[in-house]
């Protein structure tokens, strides 16, 4: 995930006795483009809402929802790139915002909220690659371009949990940039010192962001760097590398593990996580996921599913999901599948 602004949030929003119930949304490549579903822990999936009645124009490439939840964006393949829509959980799509005045220059591949719901951030296959603007419902004027700008296209994007960075995943190396946030763009950090390879697909941040993981499409595939205003020492490889070319990747919500997604089987691995780096690989999934993973793996705001997405057919997995122990057993498929591969996905927060 995208599915991102999640990822940033789910340190703050987890938590609670009561089982999440929530919603899933996915971005995916052919029509709707966008397919949202109620999901509770322990029950899995309800029914799909209906479209919205304004459809984006193109393939669907990341989503994302507002922390309050009152809000939905997709980043799109087709102008205006990027679709926002009042949300409401039990009704669904409300009416689309009108576009913004400055549209990205292109393909829009990764979108998500700043923690505080005020920023939109969004990247793109043409320079400046990186697009941001003022968000209270509604688009306000595109905020200017970073001064150092991306080296390539960018991909995916994850504010800091206390919003005050802004880190961007890109092809070619370092394959992550970070800028300071406030209101706008700020300094780009220096480079780590011991840099990710190849493209840079997905950025998380650690609940208490004092660590930063990139999947890349190199080996080792994923790459974490202690966090203090600026990128520290990178940790040590996991023993057991992922398969193949990182492309997402999840802290879950207590930061007790980190999930990555890749382009070979089993598409899906999770290592517990603490203050000395990696643990030891979690065993697979009973039921795997059925093809290619993107950027779109995310956990439940209360840590107890971890939700995937892929390039086959149900194109979404989910699984229930404990610390220590690891996979359950999938939850059943949606009655109601998404139209084609899915790109991105992201929980409503917990509180919404």
């Amino acid at each position: 995930m995208d599915p991102n602004s999640l990822k940033a949030l789910q340190g703050a929003a987890g938590g609670g006795s009561e089982p999440y119930s929530g919603d899933l949304a996915d971005a995916h490549t052919s029509s709707p483009y966008l397919s949202v579903y109620p999901f509770t822990s322990g029950t899995g999936f309800g029914t799909k809402y209906s479209n919205p009645s304004s459809l984006p124009a193109g393939m669907g490439y990341s989503v994302a929802f507002s922390p309050d939840g009152a809000d939905l964006v997709g980043a799109m393949s087709s102008s205006p790139y990027i679709n926002a829509y009042t949300w409401n959980s039990g009704t669904g799509f409300g009416t689309k915002y009108s576009n913004p005045s400055s549209l990205p220059p292109a393909n829009s591949y990764g979108c998500t909220f700043s923690p505080d719901g005020a920023t939109i951030a969004l990247t793109a296959q043409y320079s400046p690659y990186i697009t941001a603007y003022p968000w209270s419902s509604g688009f306000g004027t595109k905020y200017s371009n970073p001064s150092s700008g991306l080296p390539a296209r960018g991909r995916a994007l994850a504010f800091s949990p206390d919003g005050a960075d802004l880190a961007v995943t890109h092809n070619n190396t370092p394959c992550v940039s970070v800028y300071s946030w406030s209101s706008g763009f700020g300094a780009k950090y220096s480079n780590p010192s011991t840099q990710a390879t190849g493209t840079g697909f997905s950025a998380a941040w650690s609940p208490d962001g004092t660590d930063l993981a990139v999947a890349h499409t190199d080996s080792p595939y994923i790459s974490v760097w202690e966090w203090s205003s600026g990128f520290g020492t990178k940790y040590a490889n996991p023993s057991t590398l992922p398969s193949t070319s990182g492309q997402g990747v999840a802290f879950s919500p207590d930061g007790a593990d980190l999930a990555v997604a890749t382009g070979n089987s089993p598409y899906i691995q999770v290592y517990p996580w603490s203050g000395s780096g990696f643990g030891t690989k979690y065993s697979d999934p009973s039921t795997l996921p059925t093809g290619y993973m993107y950027d779109g793996i995310a956990f439940t705001p209360d840590g107890a599913d971890l939700a995937t997405c892929h390039a086959g057919s149900p194109y979404l997995s989910v699984y229930p999901w404990t610390s220590g122990t690891g996979f359950g057993t999938k939850y059943s498929n949606p009655s109601t599948l998404p139209g084609g591969e899915n790109r991105s996905l992201a929980f409503t927060p917990a509180a919404a």
